[in-house]
């Protein structure tokens, strides 16, 4: 291949290299700019490019300008400088975009709004839309989602539960007792299950209503009727907020808006915000159930305070409900595809103190 030409020596005009697009093969030739058509000439070569067919390359600190045209055939110029003073003294303007990535301060506003602008969407814009494709979805849905959960969890997690029918009954209805003081609109359809764990003490709800929870639980904290249903207020609260099916269109949506923005250079580092946002989510979501908790206890005359029984529980037993080291939403050899069943919570103490606070002014319930 021919080498590259000089610079011009004009400045109308601009040496340069000219590609026909068939044979590889560089041709010195002058270019000129003549109302806003690109003409080139040479030794056997009288071209006269139209300005909506030329391709300019954008102005880069570095590198030889290399110019194709859409009907075929490229020209290039090895002397940037001489490029860009040609360009501009026939009267060739260049983007605002050009000019603002020249431009340090540009590019360092840009940034800064770039980061605030991700910030808006992950902090408000995701979670909104979340809850308006989930109020569009109908709850069926969360019921397929919650059978299938739960089919998977006693295939992988759970054994059949060793509490007497009698015990699991007694549980039941003290739970049901409480919700007699809801209005009946305000209570979503709901069913208790028991198991078994291979996890320990927890208890989570699924899509559709279907609340789980573990003989270690009751063990835990004694079969105590009011702190049982102080925890299954809870999770009435996250099938009532339905922030199963809310948490999963939010993985979605945030791994779609992640994908957009990273592609597939690294599903490492993809993942990363997913994760963290999950966290995020989680905690919000946590914090509605607690609401929910203390609304349908205080509605039952009983005091919030008996949920700082599990927190206590849990601690002479230096089981945290709230893992402080960790922002994923699953601790190691827990299920992360669970949602809100592994969330990550609020720490304790702000939740002890959050019960703590409703309970004051309440009388104890016998």
């Amino acid at each position: 291949m021919d080498a590259i030409a000089p610079a011009a020596q004009a400045a109308d005009t601009l040496a340069a290299s000219y590609f026909d697009g068939v044979v590889a093969k560089a041709h010195p030739v002058t270019l000129r700019l003549v109302d806003g058509d690109l003409e080139i000439a040479g030794q056997g070569i009288d071209r006269c490019v139209h300005a909506a067919d030329v391709q300019w390359p954008e102005r880069s600190r570095h590198g030889l300008r290399v110019t194709h045209f859409a009907s075929g055939g490229s020209v290039q110029c090895a002397d940037a400088s001489a490029w860009d003073a040609w360009r501009q003294h026939s009267g060739q303007r260049e983007s605002w975009v050009v000019r603002a990535q020249q431009s340090w301060r540009s590019v360092l506003v840009s940034t800064l709004l770039l980061v605030v602008m991700g910030t808006a969407v992950f902090n408000w814009g995701l979670p909104v839309a979340a809850r308006a494709v989930v109020a569009m979805t109908p709850h069926s849905v969360d019921a397929t989602l919650g059978q299938a959960s739960l089919n998977a969890i006693d295939d992988s997690l759970m054994r059949p539960s060793k509490l007497l029918p009698a015990e699991q009954t007694r549980l039941r209805k003290a739970f049901e007792k409480a919700l007699s003081a809801q209005p009946p609109d305000s209570v979503p359809p709901w069913q208790l299950v028991f198991r078994k764990s291979r996890m320990g003490a927890n208890a989570f709800a699924l899509p559709g209503g279907t609340m789980v929870m573990t003989d270690e639980l009751v063990e835990l904290v004694g079969a105590d009727d009011k702190v049982i249903t102080a925890v299954l207020a809870h999770e009435l609260g996250h099938v009532r907020r339905r922030h199963g099916l809310t948490m999963l269109v939010q993985a979605t949506l945030l791994a779609g808006v992640t994908s957009v923005v990273l592609g597939d250079f690294s599903t490492l580092l993809a993942g990363v915000p997913l994760l963290l946002g999950q966290a995020s989510y989680s905690r919000d979501a946590e914090k509605e159930a607690d609401r929910e908790a203390v609304r349908i206890l205080k509605a039952a005359g009983i005091s919030p305070e008996v949920m700082v029984t599990l927190f206590e529980k849990l601690q002479q037993k230096n089981i945290p409900a709230t893992d402080d080291k960790k922002d994923s939403p699953a601790s190691p050899g827990e299920s992360p595809w669970l949602g809100i069943a592994f969330a990550s919570h609020p720490s304790d103490a702000a939740r002890i103190a959050f019960f703590t606070q409703a309970a004051r002014g309440m009388q104890p319930s016998p």
